[in-house]
């Protein structure tokens, strides 16, 4: 097949305008939500965007702390546009846990379910009695999904708060981000939480690939700062194997040899050249291909040699600063490295490229308007995921629930 040929054979097999007439991994799952702010809710949104029929509980009157973070009132007084990207497609409805009546009406919704997931700290629901040793005694085929700080066990579990920026610190996150030199900085997002969330709920579906051979349900214990430990590829093994800390360093990657963020006419742009035939590449762009041959910079591992590297860069930033963000993105497809703009948001919900693959989802949404999303990832081509609708309002919860 030629490469013209198969880019429009995917493009058809993915077309999203066939996503609603195709069927969904995860119908008839149930689950049951009890959950805040993002790491719970994103894990059921997760699931939720695939299939699973997602049951919201919100403790009333205030419900989800992210209805109130701002910016808010959009659409409803009741609500922040930081609601909507971890709440898609899910039924809402408000129990009052604090009384005996509340919490039989969970145990009833519980009974019912496929996956439990919650976010409260360690042992705090197994106090209500609807945690998982109550929840699982009335349905052995309950998947639990326990989302805290640090575990449902161990010397912080108890007493401990955590929020993302605690989960960052914790794993060692923090301590590679930034510049030499600077105070550590955060990641721009709260990705101790989306991160998180996947992981979450990657082991939910996992957990019920297990149930589906044996029928058997299970906890799962996910702690937040863990799934950050494992996104920190060899930082923790160069720390145990040589005593060597890996710390920050700025844009510049040394790990690869020839990547930066470089200021050019226009703006800014992420250039990255890691094979020797991407550095070939970059070198014929910048107009100087004799650096593929000179002996500092003609092997990965002599560009990761810290003054080679700074070398490249300085005159790969040369080179950037008399372009713009569109010459330097053509050069890189002509030449076969890698380079993208630095955009805001706002640039990206009107790339082509991501409107194109449903990675931005705009619609009319009958009780707010017109809407821009995230949309699912990744793509499945005969299962894909799908966005039903945004977050709504909290729900009354019925006496016997089905």
């Amino acid at each position: 097949m030629r490469q013209d040929d198969y880019f429009r054979w995917a493009g058809e097999l993915f077309d999203r305008k066939q996503i609603f007439d195709k069927p969904e991994a995860l119908q008839g799952i149930r689950v049951l939500e009890l959950t805040t702010l993002i790491l719970g809710p994103s894990t059921a949104d997760f699931l939720g965007e695939f299939g699973a029929e997602v049951i919201k509980v919100e403790l009333p009157p205030a419900g989800d702390t992210m209805r109130y973070v701002t910016p808010r009132g959009t659409f409803w007084k009741n609500a922040s546009i930081g609601f909507f990207p971890e709440n898609h497609s899910k039924y809402h409805v408000a129990i009052d846990l604090h009384k005996e009546a509340g919490r039989a009406l969970f145990k009833q919704l519980a009974a019912r379910a496929d996956v439990m997931v919650e976010n409260f700290r360690a042992g705090t629901l197994d106090r209500w009695g609807i945690g998982y040793r109550d929840l699982s005694a009335q349905n052995p085929r309950l998947i639990y999904v326990a989302n805290s700080g640090f575990g449902q066990w161990g010397p912080f579990s108890q007493g401990r708060a955590s929020y993302d920026a605690v989960a960052q610190t914790v794993s060692g996150m923090i301590g590679i981000t930034g510049f030499p030199g600077r105070p550590p900085i955060t990641c721009g997002i709260f990705i101790g939480d989306w991160f998180g969330a996947l992981m979450a709920a990657t082991a939910a579906l996992v957990a019920l690939h297990h149930r589906q051979r044996t029928g058997e349900g299970q906890l799962i214990d996910y702690a937040q700062s863990e799934g950050l430990i494992r996104s920190l590829d060899w930082t923790w093994a160069l720390a145990g194997l040589t005593a060597e800390n890996r710390g920050p360093a700025g844009n510049r990657d040394r790990a690869l040899g020839a990547a930066d963020i470089v200021r050019c006419r226009d703006g800014f742009v992420a250039v990255a050249a890691v094979t020797d035939a991407e550095f070939r590449g970059l070198c014929q762009a910048i107009g100087a291909p004799g650096l593929a041959e000179d002996p500092r910079f003609a092997t990965l591992a002599a560009r990761l040699e810290p003054a080679h590297a700074e070398a490249v860069l300085r005159q790969v930033g040369a080179w950037a600063a008399i372009l713009g963000r569109a010459e330097i993105e053509a050069l890189a497809e002509k030449h076969g490295f890698a380079a993208a703009r630095v955009a805001s948001a706002a640039d990206r919900y009107a790339d082509p490229h991501l409107r194109a693959r449903g990675a931005v989802w705009d619609y009319e949404d009958p009780l707010y308007g017109p809407m821009v999303e995230q949309g699912p990832a990744p793509k499945l081509s005969a299962t894909p995921g799908r966005i039903r609708w945004p977050g709504r309002e909290e729900g009354p919860a019925e006496a016997d629930p089905s």
